[in-house]
């Protein structure tokens, strides 16, 4: 089976297509034949490899996929060959006791489609028949696959963990991914006053489509912390939705309003942050982790999207031939947005 991934850890030049086994369902799993796959930062990440990843090579890359059912296993009843389906990349035990008390994105065995097991820009994909959901009425299967792996972290980060509520500030640091685009709209539809920061005009400008409140200029002589407390009033934001890292933490730190949060999924400039725990204490501030989101968290904003009240948004498609430059796109400055791989 063909798919897009690497042969050896490396940057994007190890980018090709490489072939693999082709999966079959076990008990209680589903086999999809995938119409659509999209990229995510991680699958960057994976590329590079992971420290205390075992990644099995070669590999196929991406973690969303939607598709069709191909063959079921035994004891599937929810689902049979030809529903359209899209995937919820994160896989879990159901047997510990994060599992047990419904918070599956903290299971001692979590893992991630196109992380820890072959990923969705290939041919057939296996997962629990729990996985899979039905393709919103309407919806194409690009649609589809931009929507799960973003929106479930940008929901459980802006609801869940940083406690988004009507009245609420929030700012995204940074404007281009695919998860700052849904963390966006979620913090909208929560009734929250979104600014997001970027040093690109045209980003910003799609940002406003999707809500924003407010977009903001950093540079130089413009550094994240002073404009989001002058965008605060010098109150200072409640939410800040980090992704960046190293560079941009201590700052974001220092732009927290008395209780706010600092809501970190990703370290896209390093994993080691240094802080002012003076103002971290002063202030009663906190800085959370947020990974993916349970089983419960996917359903419900599912069904926002599948009302209309979100909305998926592709920077691009690209046939299935057109895979390396697909990835390539990833890294492009005017990226907004999910990179989209049609099915083989």
């Amino acid at each position: 089976m063909r798919g897009l991934g690497f042969a050896e850890h490396g940057d994007r030049s190890r980018v090709a297509f490489v072939d693999i086994p082709e999966p079959q369902p076990g008990p209680g799993e589903v086999r999809i034949r995938v119409r659509a796959a999209a990229f995510n930062r991680l699958d960057r990440h994976v590329l590079t490899g992971i420290p205390g990843v075992p990644i099995e090579r070669p590999h196929v890359l991406g973690s969303d996929a939607a598709g069709e059912v191909d063959l079921v296993g035994l004891g599937v009843t929810e689902v049979r060959p030809g529903d359209p389906v899209l995937v919820n990349p994160g896989l879990w035990d159901g047997t510990c006791e994060s599992c047990l008390a419904h918070e599956e994105s903290m299971c001692r065995s979590y893992r991630i489609l196109g992380e820890h097991t072959q990923g969705s820009a290939t041919e057939f994909v296996v997962v629990p028949e729990r996985n899979v959901r039905p393709v919103p009425t309407g919806w194409t299967f690009g649609q589809a696959a931009a929507v799960p792996l973003v929106f479930q972290t940008a929901w459980r980060a802006i609801r869940t963990i940083g406690m988004t509520r009507p009245g609420t500030t929030v700012a995204i640091v940074g404007a281009g991914g695919g998860v700052a685009s849904a963390a966006v709209q979620v913090a909208k539809s929560l009734g929250a006053t979104v600014a997001v920061t970027t040093r690109s005009e045209a980003k910003g400008d799609a940002a406003r489509s999707l809500g924003a409140d407010a977009v903001l200029a950093t540079g130089p002589d413009r550094p994240l912390d002073r404009v989001l407390w002058e965008w605060s009033g010098k109150r200072g934001v409640d939410v800040i939705f980090d992704s960046v890292g190293r560079e941009t933490i201590p700052r974001s730190v220092k732009a927290l309003a008395r209780g706010g949060r600092v809501v970190v999924i990703g370290a896209t400039t390093g994993p080691i942050a240094e802080v002012d725990l003076r103002t971290l204490f002063w202030r009663q501030g906190s800085i959370r982790g947020s990974t993916m989101g349970n089983a419960r968290e996917f359903d419900e904003v599912l069904a926002e999207l599948a009302a209309g009240r979100l909305r998926p948004v592709i920077d691009r498609e690209f046939g299935f031939e057109q895979g390396p430059e697909a990835f390539a796109r990833l890294d492009a400055p005017d990226l907004f947005g999910k990179v989209v791989l049609r099915g083989p």
